[in-house]
């Protein structure tokens, strides 16, 4: 008898649309990583003795994470496998704002870096990565004669 010009559940309607884009433009899943720069997101603080850089990756394995450093360039690359179910189950996924697949990234350290002196751990999901400055470096104390 009446018809409405809108769909029953607006919000609804608006979800099914941007995960229509998302799957169109094969785009990350979650606004947050594209705004800030992708996955894993990345904290990067420094010491006079060092850079430190914190990944937040839950749920990956350490083992098949690669950490490279070549000419001050240092590369964090992976892959996170999907916990949904193949595409060919008989289920439906709702919501899925977990970021899976490949990724890769890249920073730029300085150059006082020490290529022999970087180090990484993986413990509850944080990659943390320590990269020494060479000794030259480091700030020292001169005294006086």
């Amino acid at each position: 008898m009446y018809q409405s010009l809108f769909p029953r559940d607006v919000f609804a309607e608006l979800e099914r649309l941007q995960r229509e884009m998302r799957e169109a433009f094969d785009l990350s899943p979650n606004i947050r990583g594209l705004g800030r720069g992708g996955f894993p997101a990345l904290n990067v603080g420094g010491t006079p003795q060092s850079v430190e850089i914190f990944a937040f990756a839950p749920g990956l394995d350490p083992a098949t994470v690669e950490i490279s450093l070549d000419r001050g360039v240092l590369t964090i690359a992976g892959e996170r496998p999907s916990d949904l179910p193949a595409e060919d189950a008989k289920a439906a996924v709702h919501i899925n704002e977990r970021f899976s697949g490949r990724f890769r990234r890249v920073l730029t350290l300085a150059d006082d870096i020490d290529p022999a002196g970087v180090s990484a751990d993986y413990r509850d999901g944080v990659l943390h990565i320590v990269a020494r400055r060479r000794e030259s470096a480091q700030p020292r104390r001169i005294t006086v004669q």
